[in-house]
Parts: structure tokens; C-alpha cells; sequence
């Protein structure tokens, strides 16, 4: 029986790591990608329409077309794309402390009930008497203390490309970068809701303005397999009571 299970656990672990065993790891089909669909349906009727200024007299070199000089460049409809600017520099700390003590005493005696402990007291043995029947005493002390401390840092940049444009106006992003060095693959992925009010006129946003903002910044590849625990360490880690 155990020999079937370690077989078992190698064979999974062998089909696991097998598509990559020995070769570079393999980019994300560019056209599985959202960002691919948005473009390729732009012009869709869920788009932002943006009012165009007729140019003053017919000498006027300005018009508010897009593709004018001074028309707006800003990322407003399906499939544009804009930058994202991530710049975390997060800084957390904690310290709690407690501390609790508490003592207790208490006393029950009987020096007179009638002459009845006297009476007693001559039938118990040498040294036994009622006169302090019951003492009982308790004394507990209790502290602890906490403290957590984080800081992280990340500064980067991607493109994002708006996959959907909501009813109320606001803009559903969503962007995919790969890099690959070698055998690792780096893989930075954003996505997130923005205003089209806050995409600056360098058709860039920064990160503290995205709602829901979900940001993963990895790899997969030699040194990332290296580093992970094996699957049947894995497997047991999460059965083991201890």
C-alpha cells in the first residue's frame, strides 16, 4: 500500500512539471488575452462619446477631433490603451501590550458554634482544630505582548488596455506583461475599475485611483520551481496534525 502511494505521488508530480521540464517557460497566447478582444471589438456601442468642437471660422488650425493637435488623447473608449503607474511604498506597525494580574484569599472559621468545635476539636487528632475551618487562597497573573511590522515597496509601470466601458461611465481595465530572462518568465498583471476624470492628459493613472485594483507581480520558471515546496510536501504538510 505505501508503495502504491509514493508511486502515485511521483507519477503526479512527473505530469505536473513535465510540460516545462527542460524548456523555457511558455508566454500567455496574446490572443486568449482580454486585452485583445477589447481591441479587436472596438467601437462597439459601449463607448464614451466625446463632444467635438467645430474649429471657429475656417482659417483655424484647432479642432477637438482625436486626431487633432490638441484633441483629447486620453484613453476613453474600447479597446484604448493607457498607462498604469504603480508606485506602493507601504509602511505598516503595530505594537500591542497587555497585562493583567489578580489575587484572592478567602477564610472560613468556626472558634465558637455552640461549644460544638470545642467538643470537636478534642476528638481530632494532635494539631487538627476548627477554629480556621477553611482557607483558600488564588493568585493569577496573565501578559502578552504583539507587534507586527511590514513594508513594502514596488515601482512600476504597465500598459492597460479598457475592456469594457460601464453604464455609469467608469472604465474597466485590465493589463498583461511578460518578460522572460532565461528560463523565468516575469509576469506583472493589473486590472481595476478608473474614472475617466482621473487619467491625466499623459494618458497615465496611478494606482491609488483604481477601485478594486488587483495588481500581481511574479514569475514561473526554473528559479520560482526551485523555491516552491514539492507537491507531496505540500500534500502532507496539509494532513499532518503536527
Amino acid at each position: 500500500m505505501k508503495y502504491w502511494i509514493f508511486l502515485t505521488s511521483v507519477v503526479l508530480t512527473a505530469c505536473t512539471n513535465s510540460s516545462e521540464l527542460g524548456k523555457v517557460p511558455e508566454f500567455t497566447p496574446v490572443e486568449a488575452t482580454a486585452e485583445r478582444s477589447a481591441m479587436v471589438t472596438y467601437g462597439l456601442p459601449n463607448r464614451i462619446e466625446t463632444p467635438v468642437i467645430l474649429p471657429a471660422d475656417g482659417a483655424s488650425l484647432w479642432t477637438g477631433a482625436r486626431g487633432s493637435l490638441l484633441g483629447e488623447r486620453r484613453a476613453m473608449e474600447r479597446g484604448d490603451i493607457l498607462t498604469v503607474v504603480i508606485e506602493i511604498d507601504d509602511r505598516a506597525e503595530i505594537s500591542n501590550s497587555s497585562d493583567r494580574s489578580r489575587s484572592a484569599s478567602q477564610q472560613l472559621g468556626l472558634p465558637q458554634l455552640f461549644g460544638l468545635t470545642q467538643r470537636i476539636d478534642n476528638r481530632l487528632p494532635e494539631g487538627a482544630s476548627l477554629a480556621n475551618a477553611v482557607s483558600v487562597d488564588s493568585q493569577s497573573d496573565s501578559s502578552g505582548d504583539g507587534s507586527v511590522s511590514r513594508n513594502e515597496r514596488l515601482t512600476l509601470r504597465v500598459a492597460a488596455t479598457i475592456d469594457d466601458v460601464l453604464p455609469n461611465g467608469v472604465l474597466s481595465i485590465v493589463g498583461q506583461q511578460e518578460v522572460r530572462v532565461n528560463f523565468e518568465l516575469r509576469e506583472l498583471l493589473v486590472s481595476g475599475f478608473v474614472r475617466p476624470n482621473d487619467i491625466t492628459r499623459q494618458n497615465e493613472i496611478t494606482y491609488d485611483k483604481i477601485a478594486s485594483a488587483r495588481i500581481s507581480y511574479g514569475g514561473r520558471g526554473q528559479i520560482s520551481d526551485v523555491q516552491q515546496p514539492r507537491i507531496g510536501q505540500q500534500a502532507l504538510e496539509s494532513i499532518l496534525p503536527f
